[in-house]
């Protein structure tokens, strides 16, 4: 299967993510906890990363172009943990890294989540009971030799 082509994210939040098919590389894959994600309903993100970042004690690290999240420096072995600025109420969600989107997403599916949103290089899923998540493609450079194992 291929991925099918998006222009830009705005077009892959139109489409339904049961519509979207990701390409499948392997029967074995693996996953684990990736990041978390402290969704702040702000104008004012600076504020937001400076308040995170003093309560969990992690210095900010350097921005790119996209001014919607700012990342801390964690420790190596921890997870990922940024400040996004969204539109929504304000929450913290979990983001779980895998080598295989679409594996993980069909498992997860086993496990009783449903798909919500898919966008180019993520999905937006829902545990049943109620909560929203993302599958994502691995951040942390000790993924391959952390992470679990699934057939």
């Amino acid at each position: 299967m291929d991925i099918p082509p998006f222009i830009d994210d705005e077009i892959a939040r139109m489409r339904p993510a049961a519509e979207v098919v990701l390409e499948r590389r392997e029967t074995v894959h693996k996953s684990r906890l990736g990041g978390i994600i402290i969704d702040c309903q702000t104008d004012d993100l600076d504020s937001a990363a400076a308040f995170w970042g003093a309560a969990l004690g992690w210095p900010e690290q350097p921005r790119d172009e996209n001014d919607r999240y700012a990342g801390f420096e964690t420790p190596p072995n921890e997870p990922d943990v940024e400040v996004q600025r969204v539109n929504h109420e304000s929450r913290v969600h979990i983001d779980i890294e895998t080598d295989d989107i679409e594996a993980e997403a069909t498992r997860l599916e086993a496990l009783g989540a449903k798909r919500v949103e898919a966008f180019r290089t993520w999905l937006v899923m829902e545990a049943p009971t109620g909560q929203r998540f993302c599958v994502i493609n691995p951040k942390r450079l000790n993924f391959e030799s952390e992470a679990n194992v699934w057939d």
